[in-house]
């Protein structure tokens, strides 16, 4: 029954989704949503083989926390750069920084954080050699970038993940 439980809000996802796409309650529609939504759901689980567990709760909440505080105070900085003109002395860049962080959900979420973020962007990632390429709308400080995507977003990920 817990199975069962855990299986439902997909099928239930996909056929309001396939629902409002269709913009139509007719019967075609619902079987027909039905049916795609049991395939696709009974396919899902083979996409997706390794299964991520939160380890740290605590850990995720105080990451969560610097991840808001450091969006909003990227957004004022970018804002001011747009809208005051301050662009004359912004000094963009490209910055590899190496990486302890070797799981998989782990990078996706560093990769989501560093989106996230305005003024920089995830480059490339070399996974031979574990090394992030960021690219920053203001690089002056590497030495602080490198020490905030190392220690302040890859330590706790690791914690958490790993």
């Amino acid at each position: 029954m817990k199975a069962f439980l855990r299986f439902l809000p997909l099928p239930c996802l996909l056929l309001i989704l396939w629902v409002i796409l269709n913009d139509s309650l007719s019967i075609g529609t619902l079987v027909s949503g039905g049916v795609i939504a049991l395939i696709l759901s009974l396919l899902a689980p083979s996409l997706r083989p390794v299964r991520a567990t939160l380890s740290h709760p605590l850990i995720a909440l105080r990451l969560i926390w610097h991840v808001f505080t450091d969006i909003v105070r990227s957004n004022v900085a970018v804002s001011r750069r747009i809208f005051l003109g301050e662009r004359a002395g912004a000094t963009p860049g490209f910055l590899d920084i190496p990486l302890q962080l070797r799981d998989s959900h782990g990078l996706a979420a560093l990769a989501c954080i560093i989106t996230f973020t305005p003024g920089t962007v995830w480059a490339g990632y070399d996974e031979s050699q574990h090394v992030l390429t960021l690219h920053v709308l203001d690089l002056k400080d590497t030495a602080a970038w490198r020490h905030t995507i190392q220690h302040r977003y890859g330590q706790p990920l690791m914690e958490i993940f790993e």
